[in-house]
């Protein structure tokens, strides 16, 4: 009896919360978590739901080039619902396998920034001084560019460094890399600032009293006030992070066209869009901003909802 009554409340806290309140209360909130869990389920159930994997060669047919969306032309076939690129690749397919690769470099990289952020902003507040001064130069000066162009020279950098094949086979991870890269700042900045708040408190000067560590009070003890800002800025900066990919990609920088993100399948769109084959990039370019968007909305309700100002 005891056990189950461990999830009831748990539940009951949960939907009695202010958070869940604000959360059901906003239709535009609801509708952007509805359009963000159908298109997560779309990408990472891909293998399962796509009805074609439009990236083994083995599965193509020539033949099958081109041919448009079935509700916009009489000439579509129903088995590509969302019509075919110049290789007889399935629309539908490509987004969905697109879209889960776009969340994978979303995600990864949103964390790595975490990462870098979190743990720079945890030492240049806690330990301050010269410490603080060096870290936040070196944001100051980060600030200065806009995270396309730190991305950018990140990927040159290892371009020049490695060849092309080998380029291609880390491309994932060199893109995450310089995402991350890019990103770590507002972490950072963020988490200083309420670093400095909260180490002169008395449970932080308690735990100094009985000689735990800094390591062991940075994570044990002030990280965990401080999570709230950063998970605000981990939602914002995920949509931030599918938008720089998906530039990279289209700049033809980012994954290669045998791992295509969104941002890759509006790129190969592009190059025929002036022969009238639209759909080939409207769609991705259709998928990638509703999802920018919801996860946007999301962010920015989050932001509110965590706000103890306007409870």
């Amino acid at each position: 009896m005891a056990s189950g009554a461990v999830p009831t409340t748990w539940l009951h806290r949960v939907t009695d919360s202010d958070i869940w309140w604000s959360f059901k209360s906003s239709p535009m909130t609801v509708a952007a978590a509805l359009l963000t869990l159908f298109i997560f389920a779309m990408a990472f159930l891909a293998p399962v739901l796509a009805p074609h994997t439009p990236f083994d060669p083995a599965t193509l047919n020539l033949s099958d080039g081109l041919k448009p969306p079935v509700l916009v032309s009489a000439d579509g076939d129903w088995t590509f619902p969302l019509g075919t690129d110049d290789q007889g690749r399935d629309v539908l397919s490509s987004i969905m396998y697109g879209t889960r690769l776009s969340l994978e470099v979303g995600f990864a990289s949103v964390f790595v920034a975490m990462l870098i952020g979190i743990t720079l902003g945890l030492i240049s507040g806690y330990f301050g001084g010269t410490v603080d001064a060096v870290i936040m130069r070196i944001a100051d000066v980060q600030l200065t560019f806009p995270a396309i162009l730190v991305a950018l020279l990140i990927d040159g950098v290892v371009r020049g460094l490695i060849s092309v094949k080998r380029h291609d086979e880390i491309a994932l991870l060199v893109i995450v890399g310089a995402i991350g890269l890019s990103f770590w700042v507002s972490y950072a900045r963020t988490v200083r600032g309420s670093v400095m708040v909260e180490k002169n408190k008395e449970y932080v000067q308690a735990a100094r009293v009985i000689g735990l560590s800094p390591l062991l009070i940075m994570v044990r003890h002030v990280l965990p006030n401080v999570t709230g800002p950063v998970l605000v800025i981990a939602t914002l900066n995920l949509g931030l992070a599918i938008i720089t990919e998906a530039t990279l990609s289209f700049l033809g920088v980012g994954l290669p066209s045998t791992e295509p993100s969104l941002g890759t399948l509006i790129r190969l769109g592009n190059e025929v869009l002036q022969s009238g084959d639209w759909w080939i990039t409207v769609f991705p370019g259709i998928t990638l901003a509703a999802l920018v968007l919801a996860v946007n909305l999301l962010g920015d309700w989050l932001r509110d909802a965590l706000n103890p100002k306007l409870r």
